[in-house]
């Protein structure tokens, strides 16, 4: 700032120091010498173009034709300074008395490179390093001025850096300034062009005088740039840069603002700020380029947060800690599901989604936020009050899931989504008490089963939406049910009349327990020791539901219990097969009669088999003891007659003697 201040005033003042001997000098040796003597102050060349035409009304002033002003020695975007033309307009008694009152600066087309060597320098240095006497406390460098009204039309500033390879240019600049007490505020409203972004920008500054020299002092920022508008009300100075104070800022789709800021629109979910962004609070900028916002209101679309948060901006990627609380949050379409939940969406019967997830964002910042919130819908899942800390890192999120009410039980565990390299979740999860029919409503639009559980689950999947994750999934998991019902579907009146017609509206089955576990594999899961108890009924059962495809494949063996009257005692093997959300049920009498056939068949040889040895028994005069084969009492009856002969021949054998 102090550099463009002190190049305004020395051309102004060895202007009009030679401006009493116009008439007798000709206007080519006026501009010579002010060409001179800036050379001496700035230690760059200053040539005027064309003759110096001085102005005696209505204003004492000059005019000149196209300026340059050359660029450091060691730049490489040619001259620092081309314009068509400046027009300078000062009070003469003002300027008699010993203050400099500019009642008028219009340049016209500015052309203006900045640039930064790779070792550091800039070369709007003009102190000695700069090749010129400029220096803090020159002569005339804290003399003060007022301007009534400086004009920039059509002009370009460039700027270069060197050493990080940046280069910015602002385009079709138009602007004016007024300072009307050099101790007093000063006011600077431009338009300009950034990165093919039109905006506007004002900035009222409190005290003029310290904010030159670069001390804080009050500031009233405000820019807009298509439908987004901020503004910024407190005190800032830029030696060393910062800057406070009350944000107010509604940034519409982004779209303006990354456009300005020379990057991609991020593709932002619905529900996280696609359409809207509006941010509120005590904003402060630092010189180490970090961002803190207190007490700061966040919304995006139509979700309203509270936040405190510290954004910086070393390293590979802005890092950004967060506190962050919210009343009703809505994700749903973020995640690419509806709000109206599964049971309300008229694909969720048939098949997951195939919008593709877009998880980009994740890649754009490193993050640490802790967020509390009254209640999360995710369009298929609805969470009551919740506090989970997120942790982002190189694309990855994680979410510690510290308190989640849900279904009226709650959920706690570790749940990931990965997008490093495409896209993956996995998680490990324990869902405890939780009522089984809104939850499995509203995730697969299955209203049949009724109770409160404990699930374990620890699951991976793969894919760019929904559909394709759950294709993918794998892992395992158990469940156990406590008291609860299953409606549709009449087990023991089924079983009692071997009559698969109760199945539908108004049947059910009262149940005690129900526990199993299972695994997953490519989308399927597999169960084989699911435990049934119920009243009148139990049951063991073994199959697969396919997750991706939404179908089931299951055989339930349940056995009905001998009632009061004697009867009872059936097991009829249950096929459940198809879709889940509309499941056939049919009892498996075929495996029914083999089962009897092979139970038949058994008996009938365990009768012939006893009525062989029954025989045997008498033809070899063989009694069995308790316990004992018909081949082990052969070989028992056998031994004893060898042992009887033997003992008969020893006998004659002694006699015999």
């Amino acid at each position: 700032m102090r550099w463009l201040i002190r190049s305004v005033l020395a051309l102004c003042l060895l202007v009009f120091l030679v401006l009493a001997a116009v008439v007798m000098i000709p206007s080519d040796r006026i501009a010579a010498l002010a060409a001179e003597r800036f050379a001496e102050i700035t230690g760059r060349r200053l040539v005027m173009e064309g003759a110096v035409r001085p102005t005696f009304f209505p204003t004492l002033g000059v005019q000149t034709g196209p300026v340059t002003v050359s660029n450091a020695d060691w730049g490489l975007e040619g001259d620092m300074l081309r314009a068509e033309g400046v027009s300078i307009a000062l009070d003469l008694a003002a300027l008699i008395g010993g203050e400099v009152r500019i009642t008028g600066l219009s340049v016209q087309a500015p052309q203006l490179t900045l640039e930064r060597a790779r070792d550091g320098r800039e070369n709007w240095a003009f102190d000695g390093p700069g090749g010129g006497s400029a220096a803090p406390g020159m002569a005339g460098e804290g003399t003060p001025f007022t301007l009534d009204l400086a004009e920039v039309t059509d002009g370009q500033i460039t700027f270069v850096d060197h050493g990080s390879g940046r280069r910015m240019v602002l385009s079709a600049l138009n602007g004016a300034a007024r300072i009307p007490d050099f101790l007093g505020s000063a006011d600077v409203t431009f338009d300009a062009v950034l990165n093919g972004q039109p905006f506007d920008m004002a900035l009222k500054i409190a005290q003029f005088e310290p904010f030159l020299k670069g001390k804080p002092v009050g500031l009233d920022v405000e820019l807009t740039a298509g439908d987004a508008a901020f503004r910024l009300a407190g005190r800032g100075g830029w030696r060393p840069f910062g800057l406070e104070g009350d944000l107010s800022a509604t940034l519409a789709d982004l779209s303006s603002v990354t456009q300005l800021a020379g990057v991609d629109r991020p593709r932002v979910p619905d529900g996280l700020g696609a359409g809207r962004v509006d941010v509120s609070g005590q904003l402060t900028l630092t010189d180490a380029g970090s961002v803190h916002l207190r007490d700061g209101t966040l919304r995006l679309d139509d979700n309203q947060l509270r936040l405190d948060a510290d954004l910086t901006t070393a390293g590979d990627r802005p890092n950004l800690s967060a506190q962050v609380a919210a009343g009703a949050l809505s994700l749903a379409t973020a995640l690419g599901g509806s709000a109206a939940g599964g049971s309300g969406d008229s694909a969720v019967p048939d098949s997951w989604p195939t919008t593709p997830i877009d998880v980009s964002a994740l890649a754009l910042i490193d993050a640490s936020i802790a967020l509390t919130a009254e209640s999360i819908d995710l369009g298929r899942l609805r969470l009551g009050p919740t506090r989970v800390v997120t942790t982002i890192d190189r694309a990855r999120a994680v979410f510690d899931l510290r308190q989640i009410a849900a279904y009226q039980g709650n959920v706690s565990g570790q749940f990931v989504i990965n997008g490093r390299s495409g896209l993956s979740v996995d998680g490990d999860l324990a869902l405890a008490g939780l009522a089984m029919q809104p939850l499995l409503s509203d995730l697969a639009g299955y209203d049949r089963l009724i109770g409160a559980g404990d699930l374990r689950l620890k699951f991976l999947g793969v894919g760019d939406s929904m559909d394709a994750i759950m294709r993918s999934l794998s892992g395992s998991g158990s469940l156990s049910l406590g008291r609860g019902e299953l409606r549709g579907l009449d087990v023991v009146g089924m079983l009692r009349r071997l009559d698969a017609g109760y199945v539908g509206d108004g049947q059910r089955t009262i149940f005690d327990t129900v526990s199993g576990s299972f695994l997953m594999d490519g989308g399927v899961l597999s169960n084989t020791d699911l435990s049934f108890r119920a009243p009148y009924v139990t049951a063991t059962g073994d199959g697969t539901v396919n997750l991706g495809a939404r179908t089931l494949d299951y055989r339930l063996r349940p056995v009905a219990l001998a009632a009061e009257d004697g009867t009872g005692g059936v097991m009829v093997p249950l096929l459940i097969t198809g879709p889940w959300a509309s499941p056939r049920f049919r009892l498996d009498l075929e495996a029914l009669a083999r089962e009897r056939f092979e139970e038949q068949a058994k008996e009938a040889e365990a009768r012939a088999k006893a009525e062989l040895e029954r025989r045997a028994e008498q033809e070899l005069g063989i009694q069995r003891q308790e316990g004992e084969s018909l081949e082990d009492a052969a070989r028992r009856r056998a031994q004893e007659a060898l042992d009887a002969e033997a003992g008969r021949l020893f006998q004659r054998l002694l006699g015999g003697n």
